[in-house]
């Protein structure tokens, strides 16, 4: 795919990753849409730095969980750019147990409901309703992004980071790409990047990262083989990746997380035998 002239919907794109997925695309040439909700002063400075350039992008606002919002949105792309070539779904709300504690605690009343909205059910609605928009691309994609929480549960030392309602709307995710995969197939490609622990996603760019204890954060980076969290950087070269050069590949998930989910187990020595 040739990004320059395609209409990309990126969401979560006021910070972080989503941002810099943003970023990376315009740079290539492509008009975005980025819907806002919360955040507002990252919002604010998302809408100043796309709001220029010859009026080529669209900044809404929109809350993704509420269908009408969606429909909204979507109207105002079809009637802006007549089609959307490319689907970054990026939106989640995860509740980390070092922050909010149990659910049974009356302040996370509506946690759990708020992960599975945000983290799951909103993705589902998204695509849905740009489905109709996809299909008059020549050439359409949707990349997911997704947590290893989908598969590590709350569990080991990301036990802390990652809460059950968090992980189990994560293990959904990929039940949706491989679903849409076969309901796209030729025209619209569908892949998903499963993220590990990154500077501003669950890692040190968080609030939850700094309330952990220095052995808490030592551990979790001891369990990632590569030793460290990763960048935003990192996840803009597997979506371009997807987007340019994976052209024979749908259904797919990448795992980005450095090696975590193979950090707790070693290699023994090879025993000398028997025979």
């Amino acid at each position: 795919m040739n990004i320059s002239g395609k209409i990309a919907l990126v969401l979560g794109g006021s910070r972080g990753i989503g941002l810099a997925i943003a970023t990376s695309l315009a740079a290539r040439g492509a008009r975005l849409v980025l819907p806002w909700f919360d955040w507002p002063e990252a919002s604010a400075a998302m809408c100043r730095t796309f709001s220029g350039d010859d009026n080529r992008h669209c900044t809404i606002q929109a809350d993704l969980r509420r269908s009408e919002d969606i429909l909204r949105l979507v109207e105002q792309i079809e009637t802006r750019f007549g089609r959307l070539d490319i689907l970054v779904n990026n939106i989640e709300r995860g509740g980390m147990p070092i922050i909010h504690g149990s659910y049974h605690r009356s302040i996370n009343r509506q946690q759990w409901q708020l992960e599975m909205e945000t983290t799951l059910h909103a993705k589902w609605q998204v695509f849905e309703q740009c489905l109709p928009l996809l299909k008059k691309s020549r050439e359409g994609a949707v990349v997911n992004l997704s947590s290893i929480a989908a598969l590590t549960g709350r569990s080991g030392p990301a036990g802390l980071l990652f809460n059950d309602g968090y992980a189990a709307a994560n293990r959904g995710i990929q039940s949706l790409t491989q679903t849409w995969a076969r309901l796209c197939a030729p025209d619209i490609r569908v892949n998903e990047i499963m993220l590990g622990l990154f500077e501003t996603r669950h890692g040190p760019g968080t609030r939850g990262w700094g309330e952990l204890a220095a052995s808490q954060q030592e551990e979790l980076i001891a369990h990632t083989l590569l030793g460290r969290t990763g960048r935003a950087e990192e996840v803009v070269a597997t979506l371009l990746f997807l987007l340019e050069g994976a052209t024979f590949m749908t259904g797919s998930t990448i795992r980005l997380d450095g090696g975590y989910l193979l950090g707790g187990e070693e290699v023994p020595e090879m025993p000398a035998g028997v025979i």
